[in-house]
């Protein structure tokens, strides 16, 4: 099982439908309440030098180029760093993976993984040690996965497995405790939120439902104001993602 090629050749396959469905408004406003807020809540990016992981197309690149960072992507897809480039001329690319990115230690004060890791197992230990080389002395890292131990869990892994179009053999939803405790002497552990319910699904994860692009603007609004609300009373069983940040010992 080699996670690179699975990664790569797959979104090779989905480039096109991959950025309509992730990176049009609706889906762009809510990352923007609901993970990005959460993910980097209390950073000053103004001036970081910010490596967008398992970057894609750049979905969070514009981001953070307003809030005045500069941005390296990296994604091991060829056809996905091809689309950041052209789509972002101002910021670096590099076609690598991120189990061995080629990059230099401690050059980075911030890196950003939005739905990378789960894509790599098993070896998203490995990832979180070559993003632990990358980062700077007091450098973090944030990231949005989904986790296991939730409802949602127990169904995404039904999903995973009969669906071969949008899911590699090898996804899996990172196991975040165990991950803490492998990392407990290398990060402290800043913040944890849970979040996701309905607006992520119908929303954030449209390509996977198969939902027409043109009816997104329609339920988005009322979707996101009805999970804003069932945000203040879910947790870690009910929610469907965890937003962290991590920063280097």
């Amino acid at each position: 099982m080699d996670p690179d090629r699975l990664q790569s050749e797959q979104f090779d396959q989905l480039q096109v439908q991959y950025e309509a469905h992730y990176d049009d408004p609706t889906t762009q406003a809510y990352r923007h309440k609901f993970m990005n807020a959460p993910m980097f809540d209390g950073l000053e990016l103004s001036g970081m030098r910010v490596l967008e992981a398992m970057c894609g197309s750049g979905q969070t690149t514009e981001y953070l180029l307003a809030a005045g960072a500069s941005v390296t992507g990296l994604d091991v897809s060829p056809k996905q760093i091809e689309s950041f480039q052209r789509r972002w001329p101002q910021c670096t690319a590099v076609c690598a993976s991120i189990l061995e990115s080629t990059l230099e230690d401690d050059s980075f004060d911030c890196v950003v993984v939005v739905g990378g890791l789960h894509h790599v197992q098993p070896h998203v230990r490995e990832a979180v040690t070559e993003i632990h080389r990358l980062l700077k002395p007091g450098g973090h890292f944030c990231f949005v996965e989904p986790h296991k131990g939730s409802f949602p869990d127990s169904i995404r892994k039904v999903w995973y497995r009969h669906d071969s179009t949008y899911f590699g053999e090898n996804e899996e939803s990172i196991d975040l405790p165990k991950l803490k405790e492998a990392f407990a002497s290398r990060f402290d552990f800043l913040k944890e939120s849970y979040q996701g319910n309905i607006a992520y699904l119908f929303v954030y994860s449209s390509m996977i439902l198969r939902m027409p692009l043109r009816l997104k603007p329609l339920y988005t609004p009322a979707l996101i104001a009805i999970e804003s609300a069932i945000n203040k009373l879910q947790g870690k069983t009910t929610s469907c993602f965890v937003a962290c940040q991590w920063q280097k010992t």
